[in-house]
């Protein structure tokens, strides 16, 4: 086995894995209170900028460019404008940007640059950050930059304001990957010495290694399964259920893995779990809660878990500030967010419908279903289904190409979701009626 494909298989990985001593350099400097908060600030943008560059080359313009009209705007918007501005324009360069695959994809029918992919994941996080800070500012939780750029202030004034907000887009242990981090957290960590011991910090970052290496492990045995066998285009009947489970098999290892090297990446920067955090300041969310996702018979429950950050300020920007239709808004929007490719829409709108189902058979589960026995055969049932519907969504939101998708829609394995699609359209009729019953049960 080739150890350096097992532990890095994606290039993300190998510059996550370069930025590990720097972070660690700063994790040791913030313990001493002569290194200043601005020159954590200023540190912390230079190893953005050069992490940027080295991963991204040229197309690090791409991530810096909106970085620094996000800065501007902040800096000259009132607070109750701030978040439409930051949220149209960072939304309509990502799309840009998404646009530009796609017309390299499927019009030039060329490759696109792996610099190019990676320039346009930072920039999906990078949009994360940015709306996060303008709510933030909206909602009155973070002051914004007083003055704004018509001041009279001074030039070295204007950067001095401008630095926290720049930095904080751009700070390298966020930048390729990680669980969002709120500017409140981040200001806080900048502005305090360090709390994590190098004892500690050793620990936790050893136990992460070998979740790791357990992951790609098992990963490098689910791609010979898939390898070996019959893709989407040759299998047959029953076995293409095999097929997508094993496939999205190997997704959820690759994401798992991932996750945990970038929250290693934030802990060993010190914006970990073990950062204390003040009274009313956000909390740290890990994005891998494998244990609940692969245990849950709940495809609500597996939404919320999965990238469990993500999902959280999908619920703050979309779910919580629509009130028609906000789950359908929200799985929209995150088919936007990821570049609205054919299988992308599909799989999200699908996963849209299936939550939905999830609520109304579960509600009716609850009430009628009381024995033990008969909980345990539907939570098993339930588990199984759930599993299988969440394999399917993976890979329709996965494949890149008009065929792939529409030969999984024509296999087997349209029939899990079309089951929940069928209870959906039954026990929606009788949805007030659970409600009472519900009521008199419980």
């Amino acid at each position: 086995m080739d150890w350096l494909q097992l532990f890095f298989l994606h290039p993300v990985s190998l510059y996550q894995g370069a930025a590990f001593p720097v972070a660690l350099l700063f994790n040791y400097l913030c313990i001493w209170d002569s290194f200043s908060a601005r020159a954590r600030y200023l540190f912390l943008l230079a190893g953005g900028g050069t992490l940027a560059v080295a991963a991204m080359g040229l197309y690090a313009m791409l991530v810096f460019t909106p970085a620094v009209c996000a800065v501007f705007l902040v800096s000259s918007l009132s607070p109750p404008e701030v978040h439409r501005w930051t949220f149209l324009f960072q939304m309509g360069w990502q799309t840009l940007c998404h646009l530009g695959l796609q017309y390299t994809e499927h019009y030039l029918q060329e490759p696109p640059s792996m610099r190019f992919c990676i320039a346009l994941s930072s920039l999906m996080l990078l949009t994360q950050r940015v709306t996060s800070l303008s709510l933030d500012i909206c909602e009155g939780k973070v002051e914004a930059a007083s003055g704004g750029v018509g001041s009279r202030r001074s030039l070295a004034e204007h950067l001095g304001k401008a630095l926290p907000y720049l930095s904080y887009l751009l700070f390298f242990p966020a930048l390729l990957g990680g669980p969002l981090c709120s500017f409140q957290r981040f200001q806080a960590r900048v502005q305090r010495s360090s709390s994590l011991g190098p004892k500690h910090c050793f620990w936790v970052l050893s136990w992460r290694g070998l979740q790791i290496l357990g992951l790609e492990s098992l990963k490098v045995a689910m791609r010979g399964l898939v390898s070996t066998g019959a893709g989407l285009s040759h299998c047959r009947q029953l076995e293409c259920i095999y097929v997508m489970w094993s496939t999205a098999g190997l997704f959820k290892l690759t994401y798992y893995s991932q996750w945990i090297l970038d929250e290693s990446l934030l802990h060993a920067a010190g914006f970990g779990t073990g950062f204390g955090q003040s009274p009313g300041e956000d909390g740290y969310v890990p994005d891998a809660d494998i244990w609940t996702l692969e245990t849950t018979h709940r495809i609500a429950l597996f939404t919320r878990k999965w990238n469990h950050s993500t999902a959280q300020w999908l619920r703050r920007l979309i779910f919580q500030r629509r009130r028609v239709w906000p789950l359908f808004q929200t799985f929209a929007f995150s088919a936007w967010w990821h570049g609205l490719h054919p299988g992308q829409v599909f799989g999200f709108l699908c996963w849209a419908v299936m939550v939905e189902a999830d609520y109304l058979i579960h509600t009716f589960a609850n009430v009628f279903i009381r024995s033990w026995p008969l909980r345990l055969l539907y939570r098993t049932i339930t588990w199984v289904h759930t599993q299988l519907i969440i394999a399917y969504i993976m890979v329709a939101v996965e494949v890149r190409s008009l065929s792939s998708l529409w030969m999984l829609g024509n296999s087997y394995s349209s029939v899990f979701p079309a089951v929940y699609c069928t209870l959906l359209f039954l026990l929606a009729k009788r949805k007030h009626k659970f409600n009472f019953l519900k009521k008199i049960f419980t």
